[in-house]
């Protein structure tokens, strides 16, 4: 071991002891068949219905986080996905539709309330929960939005989508960079990093929790 190699990166430590989780999040039985085109519409409006709840906890919890020095530099408005999700709900619901008018599965509240305890007790365990779900809507989040156009002929980035569309980032994988870069000089000890790490598996899990819901509601169809 050459001890004069340089530590390993934090974003890159996160991303690495996740892998194993967010490879299963992408390969749940319902995001698979979702993807694959074998749900239909009312299956990606539940899907839409439970995001809602996950960002509201996200960014109504933002609010009193702006200041904090350890999550404060990740609340970037550009990332703000509510008004989104509210747009698309109405699209898929009815224009009456509000967000929230149905309950959020019990697997979806508990993991908006752990992000909402993270907010409140323990910032730097929000901002694992705020990278998990952001960097992901950038990234593999943009296969969903191009499989909802292709299969369902909504407007390219338009209502149906746009939770997925980010105007505000016109380089993503820039930002991107600049997130983890963020990651990389968060000023908190190790044992702190070493919590961080552990929610960002628990943060997996829960996603996972959302997704075994769903595919309990939607019968799947042959491939």
């Amino acid at each position: 071991m050459d001890a004069t190699a340089p530590p390993t990166p934090f974003s890159t430590l996160l991303r690495d002891a996740s892998s194993e989780r967010h490879a299963a999040v992408h390969a749940s039985p319902f995001m698979d068949h979702l993807l694959a085109g074998r749900l239909g519409v009312e299956a990606y409006a539940r899907y839409t219905e439970e995001l809602w709840f996950v960002y509201r906890a996200l960014e109504g919890a933002a609010r009193a986080l702006r200041d904090d020095p350890v999550a404060g530099p990740f609340l970037r408005p550009e990332l703000l996905r509510t008004e989104g999700l509210r747009r698309d709900l109405r699209f898929l619901r009815g224009t009456g539709a509000s967000p929230g008018e149905r309950a959020p599965l019990p697997a979806t509240a508990a993991y908006a309330a752990r992000i909402e305890e993270c907010a409140r007790t323990w910032p730097a365990g929000y901002v694992v929960h705020h990278y998990t779900r952001y960097l992901g809507d950038l990234s593999g989040g943009q296969v969903l939005r191009d499989m909802a156009e292709k299969t369902w002929g909504f407007d390219r980035k338009g209502d149906g989508v746009r939770f997925y569309v980010f105007d505000g980032i016109p380089n993503p994988a820039a930002f991107k960079r600049g997130y983890r870069a963020l990651l990389d000089a968060v000023d908190v000890d190790d044992l702190e990093k070493r919590r961080m790490v552990e929610e960002c598996r628990l943060a997996f899990d829960h996603n996972a929790a959302v997704l075994r819901a769903l595919d309990r509601e939607f019968p799947r169809t042959a491939a």
